[in-house]
């Protein structure tokens, strides 16, 4: 089932990626991608990253090393002090 779901994750992302101005003109601009993004391409930039992130996460799915990804990036929030 992980490779299922991590190839539609890829496939998705890759959508994203070639379709970025077709999001554009159905889902508008994105306030935040314009102003940090303006000069490089704004919106466009920031659907292009949103899906490069989507392929990221499913490449990790499919070979099953998501959970270790997760574990690794909220690592700093689960510690304790003693």
């Amino acid at each position: 089932m992980q490779y299922i779901i991590g190839l539609l994750m890829m496939v998705a992302g890759l959508m994203i990626i070639l379709k970025s101005e077709w999001m554009i003109n159905n889902f508008g601009r994105i306030g935040f991608f314009e102003d940090k993004l303006g000069t490089e391409g704004g919106t466009r930039l920031g659907y292009k990253l949103i899906g490069l992130a989507v392929i990221f996460l499913g490449l990790l799915a499919v070979t099953n090393m998501i959970g270790g990804f997760i574990e690794w990036v909220f690592s700093p929030l689960l510690k304790y002090q003693q």
